[in-house]
């Protein structure tokens, strides 16, 4: 699929819109976390990486906040203070955290394009917030480093908008290397990069997902009270993800459903992911694939965060060939990744294609991506 580029997007949208040239390009990525699906938030680690697919803002100095988005054309006055729905709750979320950081410009002309999927579970949110924070720092004539623009976009959108996220989304859209994985420690902040080699097709279930909806934040309480009653068996720790993998089996035994399933579920992902981020250092890209196709199972299963369409995308692409697939984001929809031989991925995708087509109707749309660079400004 040929896609035209976001930052030129964003550009010509300044000039038709506002009548003029932007004096600042910002772009950040959306991402594909390989393994690491809900332990940001429970102390465990993460393997992300950024896509080829980017949010771009195209920015200009202006007494007030005016916006527009290339999805919809439609032009907001923006009060930062006030309730603002859809994405621009995003920009004012970011704008009333960089004021609170004395980083804020007074006003500004906005226009914003991206080829990330929204609602498909690949960060489109976290790519507009860091692109947003880039660019509003360079309005305000501040360079500020890519750890901080994380960290501001991580408050815009869990404190401000209100989605209880982790801080894996915004860290790997502000800090990604090109052709790298990104092993990110939660709980301590460790990160490295890890070579990732070749290419990881995303499909896309078409169930689109919100990520201020019940479910996530749900999740999130359940697996508070699963530590709590971790604790009241005698196994104190500060996050799930700190629970060793032997202690398991009498957990489980000894906690009630639903709680003892979010408690396997962020132990044995923990363990799967530092697995994978060694798979991916030696190159065995077979063991990766394994790996993907059994946290899917344990997102389906023990985290019920899946759907029938991830599900059978899942199934179709293992039995066409693949070496793997999973469900990536927050889940109860957006897109199945998988990993591919180097060899037949076409016939591959085609059988998947053809069998979703069969159980609903529509063909998904499926789309190959590298690893790519994280925050940038300019082209």
């Amino acid at each position: 699929m040929s896609l035209r580029s976001p930052a030129g997007q964003a550009t010509s949208l300044f000039r038709e819109r506002f009548g003029s040239q932007p004096t600042l390009l910002a772009s950040a990525p959306g991402r594909v976390n390989l393994l690491g699906e809900h332990t940001d938030y429970n102390g465990g680690p993460v393997l992300p990486f950024a896509i080829s697919r980017r949010t771009a803002v195209a920015t200009a100095p202006n007494p007030v906040w005016e916006l527009v988005s290339a999805s919809d054309g439609v032009m907001i006055r923006l009060d930062p203070d006030a309730t603002t729905p859809g994405w621009a709750a995003y920009v004012a979320g970011v704008i009333r955290v960089l004021r609170r950081r004395q980083l804020a410009p007074p006003g500004g002309r906005l226009a914003v394009a991206s080829t990330v999927p929204i609602g498909a579970g690949l960060s489109s949110s976290a790519a507009l917030c860091v692109s947003l924070a880039r660019a509003l720092t360079g309005l305000a004539r501040r360079r500020i480093k890519p750890a901080v623009l994380a960290e501001i976009a991580y408050e815009a959108e869990h404190d401000e908008v209100g989605v209880a996220c982790g801080r894996m989304d915004q860290t790997v859209s502000a800090l990604a290397r090109k052709g790298h994985a990104l092993h990110f420690e939660t709980a301590s902040g460790e990160i490295h990069h890890v070579p990732l080699p070749g290419r990881i097709w995303v499909v896309e279930t078409g169930v689109a997902h919100a990520l201020t909806g019940g479910h996530l934040n749900r999740r999130r309480e359940e697996c508070r009270e699963a530590l709590r009653l971790a604790g009241e068996q005698g196994r104190r720790a500060a996050h799930l993800a700190e629970i060793p993998p032997a202690e398991l089996p009498a957990l489980v035994h000894a906690i009630p459903a639903p709680w003892n399933q979010r408690l396997r579920h962020v132990v044995t992902e923990t363990a799967r992911t530092r697995e994978a981020s060694a798979a991916l250092a030696r190159r065995d890209l077979p063991r990766l694939g394994q790996l993907l196709t059994e946290g899917h199972a344990s997102l389906r299963d023990d985290y019920q965060s899946s759907c029938p369409e991830a599900d059978l995308l899942v199934e179709a692409l293992g039995q066409a060939g693949a070496l793997g697939a999973r469900l990536t984001g927050a889940g109860w929809g957006g897109a199945v990744i998988a990993l591919l031989p180097e060899t037949g991925e076409s016939s591959i995708i085609a059988r998947a294609r053809a069998r979703f087509r069969e159980a609903f109707g529509r063909a998904p749309v499926a789309w190959k991506t590298t690893a790519g660079a994280g925050v940038r400004s300019g082209r």
